[in-house]
């Protein structure tokens, strides 16, 4: 069993349950004010707040709903995924925000935002015991402010990039005035820099290492500034949510709080991509800040692991016997082709389909157009049929989709560890192991800075030389050998880092933006990307046009530039705030 922070008994010692109130947070358990204001007292209370990366309600049903992972929010609702599971109608909520559906009743939003504020609550509660006692009564004082600062503005980031108009407040407003604070009182840029301030000031609380596995450090506050300060740079219309300017001066400090991070000279690229997918990696050089997951560790069932992915776990005839959710588009597969020269096929929506599956029966599957050159990661992220799963020798991946006639024949295969692999729990619960989620990786470091990079226009070589050590490590990975042949390889693999010929600004953001697709492929970012970058409206329509053809629910469906950018703020939210919350543009007025 790994060492690990986020301790079960922390949860079941100060459960808080957000009862009607969305915003209360109170310890559930007898425990007296004397024992709460100790050390022990205040440490729970920190660890409570850490357990709610995984989902403030525990190993619990309502995970799976609500990912933290934000397979739902961050990749079903762009171009790399559909929702998958029995059909349309299994877990419709999500099948609505897949077709830009949704309103301000979906249940599913109202508990995803119950269950951040909850979160961030966590954070307040420890916040309040922290700040009113001294360093002689409470071990590490300082530095769980500022874990705690970081947890929060965590927790806020995510509210704003899923719900833009949200109440923003700290640990010092009193219960009864939440119900007073507006929902529209600062802008999406004003609150990314709130957060990003908050995220800085913590850096300075923080130590540069901790000895505990997983606990956050100075190094996470300064990444995960620079991702928020990412954010902010590209400034949107408040009604349009269009991008109006780009402030190159956050920009410079991105590229100067991405190079303190790495400078600490403790991070880096693993050797092999496929690494990212294995237990024995998860606290490795690549992890800058990650969900700490366990296995056998005394809590209920297989113990606390990612509940977020439950019910994405290959379905059919796999060895996980799982729900058959999460599933890859067919336009991600499509993206991964390459050229003659291994470099991406930036127009590659004008081809046929790569990779066409037949299927005739479960043992009889062949795929056509799968000939041409692809990058490598495409069979490390995607599981397609006939082609070798992991180090599962026994199949390949062959049937493994639930509701094959509405999602076709491929599925997720990135997160979940070789079924053969001693480090996958036997059954219930399918697929589970003591995989961590990473929140933020070295590659996201890499990417950050060259981003920053290009579109200031200077140094765009510096960006090429990042984006090449991203490529260089999937050339150099080892690629999938084909099943039946163990001397092939299961595809015409062809991948080359970016020549300095032709390297201007509009080339390197073609390239950047691809690269980012392709090497973070399912790991609920791309959707906030995109809307990050401006482009949502555009990709979004393109692919819908694309893959109505694939998916028959696409037949009649749009995306609604000015409205979709952002979930709506959900009816029970504003029927909290007793009428004061204002709807997000676009959106049916309340």
């Amino acid at each position: 069993m790994k060492t690990n922070i986020f301790l079960f008994f922390a949860i079941t010692i100060i459960m808080t349950a957000c009862s009607d109130d969305f915003l209360e947070n109170k310890p559930q358990a007898s425990l007296t004010d004397a024992t709460m204001g100790s050390s022990d007292g205040a440490e729970l209370l920190c660890n409570a707040a850490y357990a709610a990366l995984g989902g403030p309600e525990g190993q619990d049903w309502s995970v799976w709903l609500y990912p933290t992972s934000n397979w739902s929010y961050g990749e079903v609702r762009a171009d790399n995924a559909y929702k998958g599971g029995g059909g349309v109608g299994d877990v419709n909520d999500v099948h609505r925000m897949e077709i830009f559906d949704v309103d301000a009743n979906n249940g599913n939003l109202d508990s995803k935002w119950y269950h951040l504020y909850c979160s961030l609550q966590r954070c307040n509660s420890a916040l309040r015991v922290l700040n009113v006692n001294n360093d002689e009564a409470i071990d590490n004082r300082i530095s769980r402010i500022g874990e705690m600062r970081v947890l929060r503005a965590h927790f806020y980031f995510e509210l704003s990039r899923l719900f833009n108009r949200i109440p923003y407040f700290d640990e010092n407003v009193e219960t009864p005035d939440y119900v007073k604070i507006p929902n529209d009182q600062y802008t999406r840029d004003q609150i990314l820099g709130f957060i990003a301030q908050e995220l800085i000031e913590a850096a300075e609380q923080l130590p540069e290492t901790q000895t505990e596995i997983g606990r956050i450090h100075r190094y996470i506050a300064l990444a995960y500034a620079a991702k928020v300060k990412l954010y902010q740079a590209y400034q949107q219309d408040e009604t349009t949510h269009k991008v109006t300017a780009i402030n190159t001066s956050l920009l410079n400090e991105v590229i100067t709080l991405v190079d303190k991070v790495l400078g600490a000279g403790r991070y880096g690229l693993l050797d092999d991509f496929q690494g990212l997918d294995l237990v024995a990696n998860e606290n490795s050089k690549e992890s800058v800040f990650a969900i700490q997951y366990s296995m056998n560790d005394g809590s209920t069932s297989a113990g606390r692991i990612n509940w977020s992915n439950l019910l994405n776990s290959p379905s059919g005839n796999s060895p996980y016997s799982g729900d058959g959710f999460f599933l890859p588009s067919q336009d991600l597969i499509n993206a991964y082709q390459t050229d003659e020269n291994g470099l991406p096929v930036f127009d590659y929506q004008s081809l046929p389909d790569f990779s066409v599956v037949t299927f005739v029966d479960d043992d009889n599957i062949t795929l056509s157009n799968a000939n041409g050159n692809v990058d490598p990661r495409l069979d490390f992220v995607v599981g397609r049929p006939t082609i070798t799963w992991k180090t599962y020798s026994e199949r390949p991946c062959q049937s493994w989709v639930r509701d094959r006639g509405t999602y076709g024949h491929n599925c997720a295969k990135r997160f979940w560890v070789s079924p053969e692999s001693g480090d996958m729990y036997p059954g219930w619960p399918w697929g589970a192991s003591a995989l961590n989620w990473q929140i933020i990786r070295t590659v996201d470091l890499y990417l950050w800075k060259a981003e920053a990079l290009i579109e200031i226009g200077h140094d765009l070589e510096t960006a090429r030389n990042l984006i090449n050590s991203i490529r260089h490590r999937a050339a150099n990975s080892e690629w999938v050998r084909d099943f039946n042949d163990s001397n092939a390889f299961a595809a015409n693999y062809c991948i080359s880092e970016y020549p300095a010929t032709g390297w201007n600004q509009d080339f390197a953001r073609k390239a950047l933006r691809t690269e980012t697709r392709l090497e973070k492929a399912l790991e609920g970012e791309r959707f906030f990307d995109l809307v990050r970058w401006g482009i949502l409206g555009e990709v979004m329509t393109s692919y819908l046009k694309s893959e109505k053809d694939n998916r028959i629910y696409y037949q009649n469906e749009t995306f609604k530039a000015g409205r979709d950018e952002y979930f709506p703020i959900p009816i029970n939210q504003y029927n909290f705030s007793y009428g004061l919350y204002i709807q997000n543009p676009g959106y049916a007025p309340f």
